[in-house]
């Protein structure tokens, strides 16, 4: 259930939509920062997403969905341990990596075979991805290396007119990145700490492993 939006938001998430199904590309606040979003039907408005954040083509793309039904559709499966950790923490600030669906195209797994996704607990994205009908990526609307924008004043500070259009939400709530967890193998592994600390997802697991930085 989307939470009601004001007119004005509203106003924006409809135009936002629109842009979308054209092949555009917009930003959008979330529940941890702002996100740079394209349809995943879209595969030139993702090749634009690289480009305008200037991130290398071997690193995926996560993409933000409405509900678990389009989790199981984008992954090949979902082990016992992604459904405690969905279960717990989704929608909210936790990124799952899943083993990919072949229906997933390519330039968002960068030719891999896993899937990032995620559940945002905020009303925009998740208004954005029912009326588009399809999951949307949903990276942070940053250049590679810069800090993710908590506003859309941010946003355009950094991308400028290299996108069609942000949507205004005001300043993001939760303002930290979401938290990254690994669920292809064995054990869960956090490949980034965010939002959701490891001591909560440890509730859940138990001791867990964190991958070291490069």
């Amino acid at each position: 259930m989307v939470s009601k939006l004001s007119l004005d938001i509203q106003e924006q998430v409809e135009k936002g939509i629109s842009i979308l199904r054209r092949g555009g590309v917009i930003a959008y606040p979330t529940d941890t920062v702002y996100g740079l979003g394209a349809g995943i039907g879209h595969p030139r408005a993702i090749e634009r997403i690289y480009a305008v954040k200037e991130r290398p083509l071997d690193m995926p793309l996560p993409l933000l969905v409405s509900d678990v039904a389009q989790i199981t559709e984008l992954a090949e499966s979902v082990p016992p341990a992604a459904r405690l950790l969905i279960n717990k923490f989704l929608p909210g600030a936790l990124t799952l990596v899943l083993p990919a669906s072949p229906k997933v195209p390519g330039i968002v797994t960068a030719g891999g075979k896993t899937v990032a996704v995620r559940i945002p607990a905020h009303p925009v994205p998740l208004a954005l991805i029912i009326g588009l009908g399809t999951p949307v990526v949903g990276t942070s609307a940053n250049l590679s290396g810069q800090p993710s924008p908590l506003t859309a004043d941010e946003v355009y500070f950094q991308l400028g007119d290299k996108i069609d259009f942000i949507i205004d939400g005001g300043r993001c709530p939760g303002g930290k990145e979401s938290t990254i967890v690994n669920v292809t193998g064995e054990m869960p592994v956090i490949l980034r700490e965010g939002a959701i600390s490891r001591v909560e997802i440890e509730r859940v697991f138990g001791k867990i492993t964190v991958k070291k930085e490069d």
